[in-house]
């Protein structure tokens, strides 16, 4: 949420609610949709309350008491000669599929009085993706709404086809009436007013407990225990104990800055509650962290990945978790609509009406080229910090099948590199900087496929040297070795003689489909460091470069440099700055021993970190740091992020092994 946005969003165990002042819902559409939602659907629309015949008054706005949790105080209208009757301390929670409201009415008067509440209630069970901005309708054919009263509440029903959800209010004490919702209420036959009329004593008081529980399809109805799983979540996913301490003693970081540690322990409390349950290699459930809120609270093969690497020294079982729930959905066959290759890693995975009736190609989607490579290079990074080949070997199949990928349908024996070609029907690039128009040239020019990004070789060719070693280490496969070695050095040589632009001094974004440069200077250079593709003079003049006025705000390195025609500091990716992206540029620029550069990026984000509550939002606007006191805020951020919560965790790392002597520990 943006500082200026008065709405309270609450999150915890895969579910999220976003609440207006008065802890409303009025099922708003676009870059920040209200609501509550689980497993990819708005479960909840509308939810106003009235009381005494008009919306109450904000006495106290809704305000987060914790991450899952709020608090309003709300009175009827009145005036000073005839001040409210009562006062509504309004309190609501979300956990599993659920939000819980407990309404306590406090009278201010010495003599009775009955309290007439009011709630419109409505489930549109939007699927996310018809929520989006884009301009874009999904047809319905044959989809079914009802609702039914029950004796407690109401119940919400969804069918089409074989699709069938639920949504299910629950009232203590129940409503004195239900009937159709009231003229203000959006007009939807679904909707229902509930009243209540509340006795309260002298200075007495009521209480009225409310429980929306969404059922989506294909789940069963949450269990009286699921507020528990959020700790269950963090334990299997490796944040329990001491892998929950994240500081290591001696070191630059033992004398890191006190915001670089709470920016730390935010960022870990933000993994905690974007964990969720998903089914891993063997078919048992694994805890990972799902990539943000509120369009990507599902698995995410590239966000997943960096994420969990940037925790791994902290919280290793995370990467274990990330690794298996990869491994399960690997592409098994060709899918021209998902796309789907034997052996590619999956980019997201999504459980909502669109992506079940294919009508998104996101139920798997399959369309990144750099999650494959990246699922490489963790497996081999956990065995590195881990010392356990358990799951090295295990994963020893899916790896080879990975590495089969890279060299087929990824492009390196027919490209010499890994390639994508833009998908109309999903995403037109397919790095991470996945918005159209990202991969460009200088005068703002879309690249056009087979498209070969920078970094994503970079990843390719350490990929192809961390499996070596495992082939060598723990799979006992010498030749293999030898093999991936030798293509791992063929593939840094082409890139040094067709990437680097000697005129910039600086390596292209990518090459196009006709093998030209795509000559805009972009930060995607900055992963090159971390992956030693360039040669260690290049990497520490890139990693100068980029810490020159067009590239560094002061608060981050931009994704574009400022000065050419595509830049935008509001833009997604063409001169906004994102958290994890300096992340990897900080592992990179440790790894080369520029200390200096390292602290500056260090500060900028820590100091904008302090900004947000120490929250580092999924992406900054690229303003200079004189523009305003403070950095400018995305207007479309995800907050909490993944990988920009992990972020601080790959700073505490880079800061803490800041001599190129350690360089190993940066691969």
């Amino acid at each position: 949420m943006t500082a200026a946005d008065p709405r309270v969003q609450l999150v915890r165990d895969a579910t999220f609610v976003r609440l207006g002042a008065g802890g409303e819902i009025s099922g708003t559409r676009g870059s920040t949709p209200d609501g509550l939602f689980f497993q990819d659907a708005r479960h909840l629309s509308h939810w106003r309350l009235t009381v005494d015949g008009t919306g109450p008054v904000a006495l106290v706005p809704a305000t987060a008491e914790s991450d899952d949790s709020a608090a309003c105080v709300l009175t009827p209208e009145g005036t000073r000669d005839h001040p409210p009757a009562y006062t509504v301390f309004r309190r609501q929670s979300v956990t599993a599929g659920t939000l819980t409201e407990h309404l306590s009415l406090v009278s201010n008067r010495p003599d009775p009085v009955t309290a007439r509440l009011a709630l419109t209630v409505d489930s549109d069970f939007a699927d996310l993706f018809e929520l989006r901005a884009d301009d874009r309708d999904y047809a319905k054919p044959g989809a079914a709404y009802e609702t039914r009263d029950t004796a407690d509440g109401l119940l919400f029903g969804y069918r089409r086809d074989d699709w069938h959800a639920l949504t299910e209010l629950t009232c203590r004490p129940a409503p004195d009436t239900t009937g159709p919702a009231q003229p203000e209420a959006p007009a939807s036959a679904t909707a229902r007013t509930l009243t209540w009329h509340l006795p309260l004593d002298a200075h007495g008081r009521a209480d009225l407990h409310l429980t929306v529980r969404a059922r989506p399809h294909g789940r069963p109805r949450p269990s009286a225990s699921a507020s528990g799983a959020s700790a269950s979540a963090s334990d299997a996913s490796g944040a329990s104990g001491a892998e929950r301490r994240p500081f290591r003693h001696g070191g630059a970081a033992a004398a890191a800055p006190d915001d670089l540690a709470r920016t730390v322990e935010r960022g870990l409390a933000d993994i905690d509650l974007l964990t969720i349950p998903v089914t891993g290699v063997d078919g048992d459930e694994v805890h990972v962290p799902a990539a943000g809120i509120p369009w990507f609270l599902t698995l995410f093969g590239r966000d997943s990945l960096l994420t969990s690497y940037f925790l791994l020294p902290y919280r290793p079982a995370t990467a274990a978790a990330v690794l298996s729930a990869l491994a399960a959905t690997q592409g098994e066959r060709h899918d021209t609509f998902s796309g789907e290759q034997p052996g590619r890693i999956v980019h997201e995975t999504r459980h909502g009406e669109l992506a079940h009736f294919r009508q998104v190609p996101y139920g798997r989607y399959y369309g990144a080229v750099d999650a494959t490579p990246l699922f490489l290079v963790l497996l081999h990074a956990h065995h590195e910090a881990t010392g356990d080949p358990t799951l090295a070997a295990r994963l020893e199949r899916h790896a080879r099948r990975a590495v089969d990928w890279m060299f087929t349908d990824g492009g390196l024996e027919t490209h010499g590199y890994l390639v994508y070609t833009p998908d109309p029907g999903g995403l037109v690039n397919q790095n991470w900087k996945d918005s159209a128009g990202a991969i460009c040239f200088r005068d703002g020019t879309q690249a056009e496929g087979p498209v070969a990004v920078c970094e994503a070789q970079g990843y390719a060719y350490d990929a192809l040297l961390r499996t070596a070693e495992l082939a060598l280490d723990v799979w006992g496969d010498e030749a293999y070795a030898h093999r991936l070695r030798e293509e791992a050095a063929r593939l840094r040589d082409r890139f040094a003689s067709d990437f680097w632009m000697p005129e910039a001094d600086f390596p292209a974004l990518a090459l196009d489909g006709d093998g030209r440069q795509v000559d805009a200077l972009a930060s995607d250079a900055g992963h090159l460091l971390w992956s030693g593709i360039l040669d260690p003079d290049r990497s520490r003049r890139v990693g100068r470069r980029l810490l020159e006025p067009d590239f560094f705000s002061g608060w981050a390195i931009r994704t574009l440099a400022a000065g050419q025609r595509p830049y935008h500091p509001l833009s997604y990716h063409r001169g906004s700055a994102w958290p994890h992206d300096n992340a990897v540029i900080a592992l990179g620029l440790a790894r080369q021993g520029l200390t200096a550069e390292l602290r500056a990026v260090a500060e900028g984000l820590v100091a904008a970190a302090a900004h947000h509550g120490h929250r580092l939002p999924e992406v900054l606007a690229g303003y200079d740091r004189s523009a305003a006191a403070a950095p400018v805020p995305y207007p479309h951020s995800c907050s909490p992020q993944a990988w920009a919560a992990a972020a601080p965790l790959a700073l505490w790392t880079a800061l803490g092994r800041e001599s190129a002597d350690d360089e190993d520990w940066y691969r």
